[in-house]
Parts: C-alpha cells; structure tokens; sequence
C-alpha cells in the first residue's frame, strides 16, 4: 500500500499558539524604524524600544513599571498614572541611547481609546520621543493625574514623581 503524497505545511510555531500576527509585525519592520513595544502583565507594564536584526530583534531600551516602586511609587504598577510614568521612564531612557523616533507596537493586545496602553504612549510622547499618533486615544488629562481614583494619595505621589523625572 502506498501512502498519498499530499504535503501538508506547518504554520510557524508563535502563529499556531496565537502570539504572533506576521503580517502585523511585516508591514511594522517595512517601516525600518525602532519600534515601541508595550505590552501589560497581571501587575505591572513593560515599555522597550526594539530594533529589528535578522538574526533576532534587539532590545535598546527597556522599562517596567517595577523601577517605580524603586522610586517611591507605593500605589499600583498598573493603572493609568503608573502606565504615563513608565513611558516617561522610558523617554528619558530612550535619549540616553539616542533613540528619538518609533513607531508603536501593540501586539495581539487590542487597542482601545484610553487606555492604559495610551498612557503608556501618552508619557513616552511628553517625555520627548517622537510617535505618530491621534489626540484623541489618549485618556483625559484628570485620569492620567489618578484624580478619578478613590485614593487621592495618587494624584500627589503622581505630581511628585512626574515633576521629578521630567526634571532629570
């Protein structure tokens, strides 16, 4: 008995698991410029500038929301105040390699206007790195402040950490 010959073809591993879409990710590299990666775990945000090589992309600069708590920060790694502050971080960390322009990169995660991940952008934007983008994703400025949460310990640690990292 002899077996039929059809071929059947694998798709690439990261696309059979969901994690990966290549034609997002094809038409990004085409613009051959960094890319600004913003991805958000259960507790905190992670913020890189990543540049593509063919042997694997590498990472310029990165940021977590961690480094906040290492600041002062003593309130949640991952709402809207903590998100701005990362991007701000990862500004100022950003100039520091010369790095002055990306383009965004989201991933799988969907994008809904004003959200987390647009503060994430939002900070990095006002801290100087150059990002094409609509105004109108960004959340309002009194959510970015923490003014709409119950605690308003956050609006003040907020105004006290954004007046000291845009300074340095």
């Amino acid at each position: 008995m002899t077996r039929p010959t059809t071929r059947r073809s694998v798709p690439y591993r990261r696309k059979r698991a969901g994690k990966t879409n290549y034609k997002k990710r094809l038409e990004l590299l085409k613009s051959r410029q960094h890319r600004l990666v913003i991805r958000k775990t259960n507790k905190h945000v992670i913020m890189q500038i990543v540049d593509y090589h063919p042997d694997g992309d590498r990472v310029v600069a990165s940021v977590s929301s961690k480094r906040l708590g290492r600041m002062g920060w003593q309130h949640s790694m991952k709402n809207i105040p903590a998100c701005y502050l990362t991007g701000l971080l990862l500004a100022r960390a950003s100039k520091e390699r010369d790095v002055e322009a990306a383009i965004l990169d989201l991933g799988l995660q969907t994008p809904i206007k004003g959200s987390r991940l647009y503060a994430a952008l939002k900070g990095a934007i006002d801290g100087g790195l150059a990002v094409p983008t609509s105004e109108d994703v960004f959340p309002s400025a009194e959510r970015i402040t923490g003014a709409h949460l119950q605690d308003k310990a956050v609006a003040e640690h907020f105004n006290k950490l954004k007046a000291q990292l845009t300074t340095e």
